[in-house]
């Protein structure tokens, strides 16, 4: 009897898939034994596989202990792991102490880097004293390092003012420092007018800065109704401007009700254009 390729070949398939099931369930168990997982069936494993099952475990073991994890077991380390670790977590305590962190464990620093560690310490409070931030202690300053601060915060409080950030104490600006910060105010709020923001108070203003925000705000009107939105003010127009505006939209419509697209009002058309209108509809129904 013969058999065609094509009852071979599904043959064959039929034989293999049961095969390649199980392979492919071997290789998820034995990912999942070596990942440490708890759907890992260790009595499918292979004698080999449990070897590569202990090895990761024992990786993942000394990870765990490098990263600092509860859950590392130290007597499953060997001689040179065991130094490794120690070498790792000296170095880690080392940068946590510089940087103020509070998993920092002093006694476990040398003479030299207790030294730096305080020269760190010393150095991030000078900088909080400086910005006005962080946990400042000002009995930790040098004398010099007082001037420093002193200096420091004077000019950010001259900065603050001056931009309107911050913590302005305008009680503490030198005549030349609130001058500044007057004269930056008195801008500000020129150009909160000229470009219509509510932070404006037109009573400060000098006659021409007054001029050109009457000015801008009348463009911004006049822009607002060519674009025919809700906030324009048809009042604020000049007749020229209210006859451009006509005329644009005498045309809009024109060309709406020509061309059938658009709002259209036929009423709003002149006599001439309502006929050139009612012909090129008649030349379209034939």
């Amino acid at each position: 009897m013969k058999i065609s390729r094509k009852k071979c070949f599904w043959l064959l398939a039929g034989l293999l898939s049961p095969v390649l099931a199980l392979a492919q369930s071997g290789d998820q168990n034995l990912a999942d034994c070596k990942a440490g997982r708890e759907t890992c069936r260790r009595s499918e494993l292979t004698p080999a596989q449990v070897a590569d099952m202990a090895l990761a475990a024992h990786a993942r073991n000394v990870a765990n202990c490098r990263n600092g994890y509860d859950n590392c077991d130290r007597s499953t380390l060997s001689e040179s792991e065991i130094t490794a670790l120690a070498v790792a977590d000296h170095k880690r305590n080392v940068t946590d102490c510089n940087a103020g962190d509070h998993s920092c464990d002093p006694s476990k620093l040398t003479i030299p880097e207790t030294r730096d560690s305080s020269a760190a310490e010393q150095k991030r409070n000078l900088a909080d004293c400086k910005d006005g931030v962080g946990s400042c202690d000002q009995s930790k300053l040098t004398p010099a390092e007082a001037g420093d601060v002193t200096n420091a915060r004077r000019q950010l409080n001259a900065t603050d003012c001056k931009n309107n950030t911050g913590l302005c104490d305008h009680t503490k600006l030198t005549a030349a420092e609130a001058k500044t910060a007057a004269a930056a105010a008195h801008l500000r709020n020129a150009q909160n007018c000229e470009r219509g923001w509510d932070e404006c108070d037109r009573s400060q203003l000098t006659p021409p800065e007054a001029r050109q925000a009457s000015e801008s705000e009348h463009a911004r009107n006049l822009s607002a109704c060519r674009r025919g939105q809700e906030t324009c003010d048809y009042a604020q127009l000049t007749p020229a401007e209210t006859r451009m505006l006509a005329d644009a939209e005498h045309k809009r419509n024109y060309t709406a009700c020509l061309k059938g697209y658009g709002y259209c009002d036929i009423s709003r058309l002149t006599a001439a254009e309502a006929t050139v209108i009612e012909a090129q509809r008649k030349s379209n129904n034939r």
